[in-house]
């Protein structure tokens, strides 16, 4: 079973929020462009072009006109601590060929509030060092993708706000920006060849193209974990193995030569593919359904039928798929922690979002809802959740839990 045939939005609903489309700006209130409307009882955004309709999170009302939702928090971080690796990239790429016009691609681009912030970041970048150097401004050709049920047209109705802020932040003489939506799964070609500079995607690959065949044994849970037999992981990998490499093959017939892309995926440091850093968050998911089907509210059968279709992988894994395609070479691997607790003591957040365990469940449940309603119907999901939040509640005031991110940054050889 193909993951995308399965994901659909989330019905219902809900209240009315505010979503900001640019970066709010207190001394240009003008280029604050608030989109107001009735939204489902789940805001829709995407973790990857394979992924559909995927990426929901709970609506919240809006504060003060900003919309600052919970589960959008933790992507915003990390492509902040991966910014510093991302603009390394792209200034190696402009200095070291000097283009007339730049064209990026954002694979899984979501429709939400970070949708435009990497593409922002690196055109910034760029036009600082080509004004450095003295050089005239580039043109730049931005393609944003994602699979078609993606709401393209929410990013095109935010463009011109978008255009506008950076003609004022980059001040006169910058190049102009295009942009095009491009509907598709990054599993398969995507752009003619040889046409892009610079790809980046953040927390999609870590989302396989389907559930791995050959996992009836692994019973009681609903992916790799420590009671796993050794056929399941075998399963996980080489499926994670057959979709990477056709990712990187794909992409190196559309990058021209020295062109560069960063890559941002959640994984583990761990070369055990059962290790809590990757495992755990859904080992007790499977704690939760296994509940339910100890009292009856789950048939067994459907929890062993059950399997997330995601792996993570280790720096080594990585590593070793790029180099065995031979198309790439590697610049910088790095490897990074964020906490489960969303918010990592940075601010306190209310209207009752205080509760860590709770908090990551509903970002878990932003996750994986679709597939859970596919396979045992939307009647008990409330049920499972809450449960799930209890569960994940007790452990985090117990003990630190983190998930684990890779960020590769390599270069197409040629």
């Amino acid at each position: 079973m193909e993951v995308v045939q399965v994901l659909c939005m989330n019905g219902g609903i809900g209240e009315t929020i505010v979503i900001d489309s640019v970066p709010f700006r207190p001394e240009r209130p003008e280029f604050f462009v608030p989109v107001c409307k009735p939204v489902p009882r789940y805001l829709t955004f995407h973790l990857g072009p394979n992924f559909g309709p995927f990426r929901s999170i709970p609506a919240i009302p809006a504060n003060s006109g900003q919309f600052r939702p919970r589960c959008e928090f933790r992507p915003q971080k990390v492509i902040s601590m991966t910014k510093p690796i991302a603009e390394e990239a792209i200034a190696n790429l402009y200095c070291n060929t000097l283009p007339r016009s730049i064209a990026i691609a954002d694979l899984g681009c979501s429709s939400g509030p970070n949708t435009l912030l990497v593409v922002s970041e690196l055109i910034k970048e760029v036009d600082k060092l080509r004004q450095k150097l003295g050089h005239d401004s580039p043109e730049y050709q931005v393609y944003l993708n994602d699979l078609p049920g993606n709401d393209f047209n929410t990013i095109f109705k935010s463009l011109p706000s978008f255009q506008k802020e950076m003609s004022y932040q980059l001040g006169p003489g910058a190049g102009p920006c295009l942009f095009s939506g491009t509907p598709g799964s990054f599993y398969g070609r995507l752009f003619p060849s040889n046409c892009l500079h610079f790809v980046h995607s953040s927390y999609s690959l870590h989302w396989l193209s389907q559930v791995p065949e050959g996992l009836d044994d692994n019973k009681g849970n609903i992916y790799m974990a420590s009671p796993s037999p050794p056929c399941v992981f075998k399963a996980y990998y080489e499926q994670f193995q057959r979709d990477f490499s056709i990712f990187l093959k794909c992409r190196a017939e559309e990058l021209v030569a020295g062109g560069r892309m960063v890559l941002t995926l959640l994984g583990r440091r761990s070369e055990d593919p059962s290790s809590k850093e990757c495992c755990y968050i859904y080992e007790l998911l499977a704690m939760a359904l296994n509940d339910m089907v100890s009292e009856g509210l789950i048939e067994e059968d459907k929890v062993n039928s059950f399997n997330i279709p995601n792996y993570t992988p280790s720096p080594s894994e990585l590593k070793f798929e790029v180099l065995k395609g031979g198309d790439f070479s590697i610049e910088r691997l790095e490897v990074f922690e964020v906490n489960w607790n969303i918010y990592d003591g940075e601010f306190n957040p209310s209207n009752g979002f205080s509760n860590d365990g709770y908090g990551v469940a509903k970002y878990v449940r932003a996750v994986v809802e679709p597939l859970l309603v596919t396979h045992f119907g939307d009647a008990i999901i409330d049920e499972i959740f809450h449960r799930y939040g209890k569960i994940i509640d007790d452990r985090i005031s117990k003990e630190k839990t983190q998930f684990t991110n890779l960020t590769i940054s390599v270069t197409k050889k040629g």
